[in-house]
């Protein structure tokens, strides 16, 4: 089929038209190969993203070529795509509100992937069925080493936010950025001091190992440490979902990995899968942050 060609397809009832499936998105991974590398990990991606407003960053020409963010649903979305209108104050678009859309389901993440969105990101907060925002019911940090540190010392700065959490009865969780960083999760019950209490252990962080941990945003500040990005507790922010895609000089996945795999990891390379690498894991170990999907027990100190 050339690349100019549209094939229908039925995905749980939903009728679907992809187009320029053989299109190279990433060097040697094609567009119909995210789209079935999405398909075939949607059972422990789906549950990630349902419920939570997604933003998509979108590679039409791949990801040698240009990107854009997208909140707002396209006009072109189907009926049965489930969308949401949020308050973006402050909104680039001069809008006060968008429609999000949320993934909820198997035909809505092949639609998206059919429109190049790569990455998927979501916020640490939900919508209820009616429409509600509920108060963020997750913690993230992102772990992010200015060069010349590399991920070996966010491996290190990852343990010790896990020591800093657990004293506060925080259970932490972790996962690749699908880039050169991590991101630790820990499910509280819904709260909205996520971001204060982030920004406190952050600093704390920083000011016990200075030579090794910045929680400032100043990218001066950033060289040959690893920031400790707080900021994407605040509920306008998002963090790319996992499981999703990265856009990489080679198709990556923000991958959940276990505390033991982080211990024993040396390099970047020891902590970078591919979309082949990632169905394998889940398909012996299942999903590694399936306890982010359960009751949240714990509350925001």
């Amino acid at each position: 089929m050339s690349s100019r060609e549209k094939t229908t397809v039925e995905v749980e009832g939903r009728e679907l038209s992809l187009s320029n499936l053989d299109k190279e998105l990433y060097p040697s991974f094609t567009k119909g190969e995210v789209i079935d590398y999405y398909a075939r990990i949607a059972p422990v991606l789906l549950p990630h993203l349902a419920a939570r407003p997604a933003t998509r960053k979108r590679y039409p020409d791949g990801v040698d070529g240009g990107s854009f963010f997208e909140k707002n649903a396209p006009s072109h979305t189907p009926g049965w795509v489930r969308t949401v209108t949020i308050p973006t104050p402050g909104s680039s678009r001069g809008r006060d509100t968008l429609d999000f859309v949320v993934v909820n389901d198997l035909p809505t993440l092949v639609w998206l992937a059919n429109l190049a969105a790569l990455e998927l990101h979501i916020p640490q907060w939900k919508v209820g069925p009616r429409g509600r925002l509920h108060s963020p019911d997750l913690l993230v940090f992102d772990l992010d080493p200015g060069e010349p540190a590399t991920i070996a010392q966010a491996r290190e700065v990852a343990f010790l936010l896990r020591d800093v959490l657990a004293a506060s009865g925080l259970t932490a969780y972790v996962k690749t950025s699908g880039k050169k960083g991590l991101h630790l999760y820990v499910p509280v019950k819904e709260s909205d001091r996520t971001s204060e209490y982030a920004k406190t252990a952050a600093q704390r962080l920083a000011e016990e190992h200075p030579a090794l941990v910045v929680a400032k945003m100043e990218r001066k500040l950033r060289k040959g440490k690893v920031f400790v990005d707080w900021s994407q507790n605040n509920p306008a922010k998002t963090t790319v979902a996992p499981y999703s895609l990265r856009a990489a000089p080679a198709a990556s996945v923000s991958t959940p990995v276990t505390w033991d795999e982080l211990e024993a990891a040396s390099t970047l390379a020891d902590l970078t899968f591919s979309p082949a690498d990632v169905l394998a894991r889940v398909g012996k170990d299942g999903d590694l942050l399936a306890p982010l999907l359960e009751e949240h027990t714990a509350a925001v100190p």
